[in-house]
């Protein structure tokens, strides 16, 4: 009786020594961890929140410890979880590694890929520009999300941030795309009305339509004329967090608007809107931008280079 006792504990604890947590496993914690929750998770990874719950469940029971503190209202992640959650990260990062090297990732990019970008500037031209990449790449099983915010790519899990302006954070990499500027213009009718102003500073007494982008300062227009930059407070009775709603408000006749030459230069051709102080500008460069921990990855520098290219054939 003692000896089959004995027998079945070193079976188990066999059993335990050997067992080692699955890769999906760990992608479903990360999840979890990322949105905060098993049914937002769920809805993420296209599984049902039991089937979440359940592969957690069996990471915990894998490890032997307990990896989340649950309430009815949040999750929270207990001294191991903490400590899985970093190796999680750096195991699945090995993982793409390894995989990227022995599928020529480069050459014949295949696996997931997670994208972000700016509303505008993502609607009109990123989802396009992903749309030829999924062409080109068959294999590769693409997400683009949008906002109008800014965005902690580490944090919330993607590989890359389409990323218009030249504020890139440090820790990240930053591969710019293509050259562009932000000019300032108005409508034909409103110029009409107001008059066309001649200096930065009499911008001051226009009506301005000011956008609230991301983390910039709101109703502040850095400009660069020469190589010099200058600033000039700005107001006027419309604001909005949306560059597609303001620049509708100029065409409208509405006020004067900073706007990116992608936006705004079919609208100057036509003569819809008239570009104001044109020996000023902003610079606004397009930018890709990704994790130092995804520098080496194949699939994502495939992305890159043919992101490159084709913005750049798009040059304004």
């Amino acid at each position: 009786m003692l000896a089959a006792h004995a027998a079945n504990a070193r079976s188990v604890m066999t059993t335990k020594k050997d067992t080692v947590p699955l890769p999906e496993d760990l992608r479903v914690f990360l999840t979890v961890v990322r949105k905060s929750g098993f049914a937002a998770a769920a809805d993420e990874l296209g599984l049902s929140p039991a089937y979440v719950s359940k592969r957690i469940q069996i990471l915990e029971t894998t490890l032997g410890t307990r990896l989340l503190h649950r309430t009815s209202r949040r999750i929270a992640l207990t001294e191991d979880g903490e400590r899985v959650q970093r190796w999680a990260l750096r195991i699945l990062d090995d993982f793409q590694q390894l995989h990227d090297e022995l599928s020529d990732a480069h050459d014949s990019p295949r696996g997931r890929l997670h994208l972000c970008s700016s509303f505008g500037f993502g609607r009109h031209h990123v989802a396009p520009a992903v749309s030829l990449l999924a062409e080109r790449y068959p294999d590769l099983e693409i997400r683009l999300d949008l906002f109008d915010r800014v965005v902690d790519i580490v944090s919330e899990g993607f590989d890359l941030e389409i990323r218009v302006g030249d504020d890139i954070p440090g820790q990240h990499i930053g591969r710019r795309l293509v050259s562009n500027r932000r000019v300032v213009c108005a409508a034909p009718g409103y110029l009409q009305r107001q008059g066309v102003p001649q200096t930065l500073s009499e911008l001051e007494q226009h009506h301005c339509l000011v956008i609230k982008e991301r983390d910039n300062a709101f109703g502040i227009w850095n400009l660069e004329r020469d190589g010099v930059q200058e600033s000039v407070r700005v107001s006027g009775p419309l604001s909005s967090n949306n560059g597609e709603i303001v620049l509708q408000w100029a065409l409208d006749g509405r006020g004067v608007v900073l706007r990116s030459l992608w936006d705004v230069k079919p609208l100057l051709d036509q003569g819809r809107l008239v570009q104001l102080l044109p020996e000023y500008s902003q610079s606004a460069n397009v930018w890709a931008v990704y994790p130092t921990r995804l520098a080496y990855s194949g699939k994502l520098r495939a992305c890159v280079e043919f992101l490159q290219a084709h913005f750049e054939g798009l040059s304004v």
